[in-house]
C-alpha cells in the first residue's frame, strides 16, 4: 500500500502540472485575440490621427493609460512588470498608426540608447546621430520624429551640451516628454585593472565616479569622450593597437557587451541611487496631463537683483521650482542664460500668470515645453 501511494505521487503531481499549464494556454489564447483586438482599434486611431494631423505619440495618452492599467493592477505581477508590457503595447501600436524614427546620443550601448529604448520600445527605429547637437538638428530638419538628450544628473547636475543645444535651436524644438533612469557605471576594459593608465567617459560620467576612482585608479588619465559608448569603442580601439595601452572607459555593462570590452568592476558611481533625466524633443506641444512640468529658459537684464526678481514672481504665484541651472548666454561676456523646472503645464494657472509677468522682468523668455512629469524611474 504504501509503495502504491509512493507511485501515485508523480503521477497525481504530473496531472495537476498538466492541468495547470493547459491553463495557460488557454489564457495565452485569450490573450493574443485580445492584444489583436486591441491592436485593431489601434489602426484605426492611427486613421483618424494621420486624417487630422494628430501626432502619433501623445505623453499626455501615454501618461494616462499607464496610470489606468498600474491602477487596475492587483497583484502578483509588479508594477514595473505591468508597466514594461503596456510600453511594449505601445511601441507596437507606434508602428501599426505610423512607424516612428527617435534619434539619440550613440553610439548603440549608450545610456541615451537604453532610455530610447526602455522609453519606446523596442518596435520603433532608434538612430545613432553621435551628438547631442545632432538630435536637436535631426528632429528641426524632420529628419527623425523625436530626439532623446540626457539633460540632468542627480550627482553632476546639468548636462551642459543639452543646455547649449536648447540655446542654439532658438525656439524651434520643444521639450516633449521626460525620461528618469537609474544609471549604473562600470569600469571596461581588455587589460587587466592594474594595468590601466588611461580612461576614457564624459566628463560628467568621471564626476559622478569621484571618489572611486580616487581610490582605486588614481594615477590613471581621464580622458573625455563624446558619449560613453563612443568611450568604449576608442579604449578598444587603442588597446587592439597596443597591447600595452591600459586603456580603458566608464560606461554601462551593456555598452561593453555590444563592443566586446570586458567588464572589470561594477557599480563604481559614487551615488548608488544615480538617476539621469533625459528629455524628448519634438516639433510640437504636449498637451496637458494633469500632471505636468514647465522647462523655461530665460536671461535677465544687467541689473542689480534682476535674477531675484524674476523668481520671486513664480514664489509669489504659489509655483514650485523643482530645478535651476545656468550657462553662459553666449552673446556677451559674463552674461547668463537660466533653465528652470517648474510645477504644471503653461496653460494652467497661476503659472500662465507668472511667465506673463516674468516675461516684463526679463531680457529674454522662452517656454521650452510643458509635458508629464514623470513619475517612474526606468
Amino acid at each position: 500500500m504504501g509503495q502504491g501511494s509512493h507511485e501515485s505521487g508523480p503521477t497525481s503531481g504530473g496531472d495537476a502540472l498538466e492541468a495547470l499549464r493547459a491553463r495557460i494556454d488557454e489564457v495565452d489564447r485569450r490573450l493574443v485575440d485580445l492584444l489583436n483586438e486591441r491592436a485593431r482599434v489601434v489602426v484605426e486611431v492611427g486613421r483618424l490621427k494621420r486624417g487630422s494631423g494628430t501626432p502619433i505619440y501623445a505623453p499626455h495618452r501615454e501618461a494616462e493609460v499607464l496610470k489606468k492599467v498600474l491602477s487596475l493592477n492587483t497583484g502578483p505581477l509588479p508594477a514595473r512588470a505591468v508597466e514594461g508590457v503596456y510600453r511594449e503595447l505601445m511601441s507596437g501600436s507606434f508602428a501599426l498608426e505610423q512607424p516612428l524614427r527617435i534619434g539619440y546620443l550613440g553610439p548603440p550601448g549608450s545610456f541615451s540608447h537604453q532610455a530610447a529604448v526602455a522609453q519606446f520600445g523596442s518596435s520603433v527605429d532608434v538612430e545613432d546621430l553621435h551628438t547631442i547637437d545632432g538630435v536637436f538638428t535631426e528632429v528641426i530638419r524632420g529628419h527623425v520624429d523625436y530626439g532623446l538628450a540626457p539633460i540632468e544628473n542627480s550627482t553632476g547636475g546639468g548636462i551642459v551640451e543639452t543646455l547649449d543645444a536648447f540655446q542654439n535651436a532658438r525656439g524651434e524644438v520643444r521639450v516633449y516628454a521626460e525620461v528618469v533612469m537609474q544609471v549604473r557605471h562600470s569600469l571596461l576594459a581588455n587589460c587587466p585593472p592594474s594595468e590601466v593608465r588611461r580612461i576614457h567617459s564624459k566628463p560628467e560620467v568621471f564626476a559622478q565616479c569621484r571618489r572611486w576612482l580616487a581610490t582605486q585608479c588614481p594615477r590613471a588619465e581621464q580622458v573625455a569622450a563624446a558619449s560613453t559608448a563612443r568611450a568604449v569603442m576608442t579604449a578598444k580601439e587603442e588597446q587592439d593597437a597596443d597591447p600595452a595601452a591600459g586603456a580603458a572607459a566608464i560606461a554601462s555593462a551593456l555598452a561593453g557587451q555590444v563592443h566586446g570590452v570586458n567588464l572589470l568592476f561594477e557599480d563604481i558611481e559614487d551615488n548608488p541611487n544615480n538617476l539621469t533625466r533625459f528629455v524628448v524633443i519634438a516639433r510640437h506641444e504636449a498637451e496637458p496631463s494633469g500632471d505636468d512640468k514647465t522647462s523655461i529658459m530665460f536671461t535677465t537684464e544687467d541689473k542689480p537683483g534682476a535674477l531675484v526678481r524674476v523668481l520671486s514672481i513664480f514664489d509669489r504665484a504659489g509655483v514650485n521650482l523643482t530645478h535651476i541651472d545656468k550657462r553662459p548666454s553666449g552673446r556677451e561676456n559674463w552674461t547668463y542664460t537660466f533653465f528652470i523646472d517648474a510645477e504644471g503645464h503653461q496653460r494652467d494657472e497661476p503659472l500662465r500668470t507668472a511667465l506673463a509677468v516674468a516675461g516684463h522682468e526679463c531680457a529674454t523668455l522662452q517656454v521650452l515645453g510643458s509635458y508629464p512629469r514623470s513619475r517612474r524611474v526606468l
